[in-house]
């Protein structure tokens, strides 16, 4: 009976403790990790390849202060997309949805709770950043 007990509290205590709410950075990160994921696909699938033709290289990363740029000119392309056919595919109207909640959430519900830690808005464009601050300070540090 007690090994019936102990390994229904071990169960409840795993329960709960998976059960706890996502945190506003974490669902950021999730939400940020569906978006890629699902440009890539839209960008590969036959249906939706011609109709993102028009998007630039995009690779969010939710710690560049330049994010909120690109995902308000990314919205704004997906909304006006050359054709009405585009625009009324589910899969590119739940791209835009998932866009829009990213930023609001960054916008409204984590203000001030995210940190950037550059602001090279290059990198949004190539996926790779540059540390310029960091180098900048290392330079100060070496004249000192």
């Amino acid at each position: 009976m007690k090994l019936v007990w102990g390994l229904f509290v071990i169960l409840t205590l795993f329960f709960v403790v998976n059960s706890a709410p996502p945190t506003c950075y974490s669902r950021v990160l999730t939400l940020n990790k569906e978006i890629m994921e699902s440009l890539e696909k839209l960008q590969k699938y036959r249906r939706t390849k011609h109709c993102l033709e028009v998007l630039p290289k995009m690779y969010l990363d939710v710690h560049n202060s330049c994010v909120m740029t690109k995902l308000r000119d990314v919205m704004y392309i997906l909304e006006n997309l050359p054709t009405p056919q585009c625009r009324e595919k589910p899969r590119i109207i739940g791209l835009k949805r998932k866009i829009r909640s990213l930023y609001t959430i960054i916008n409204k519900v984590c203000y001030r709770d995210l940190v950037f830690f550059t602001d090279d808005c290059d990198a949004l464009e190539t996926g790779h950043s540059t540390p310029r601050q960091g180098e900048e300070q290392l330079q100060l540090l070496k004249e000192r």
